[in-house]
C-alpha cells in the first residue's frame, strides 16, 4: 500500500479514534464516583486526556512506515 493512502487512512482512522475517545471520555466522566472527589476528577482528567496517545502509536508507526523498494523487471 503507498504511503500517501495509508496517510490518508490513518488520518481518518486518527480522527475517529480522537472523537470517540472524548465521547466515551466526557460520559465517564459524569460518574458520580470521578465526580465525589477533586483530586480522583484531576487524575481521570490526566490519564482520559492522555490516553488517546497509547491506541494511537501503532496507528501513527503503521502510517509513516516507507514504501517498500519497487523492484524493476
Amino acid at each position: 500500500m503507498p504511503i500517501r493512502l495509508r496517510k490518508f487512512i490513518g488520518a481518518i482512522a486518527l480522527i475517529a479514534l480522537v472523537v470517540c475517545w472524548s465521547l466515551i471520555a466526557m460520559a465517564l466522566a459524569q460518574l458520580p464516583v470521578i465526580k465525589a472527589h477533586k483530586l480522583v476528577e484531576t487524575i481521570y482528567y490526566v490519564v482520559a486526556g492522555l490516553g488517546w496517545v497509547l491506541p494511537a502509536m501503532p496507528l501513527i508507526r503503521w502510517m509513516s512506515r516507507p514504501d517498500p523498494p519497487r523492484t524493476e523487471s
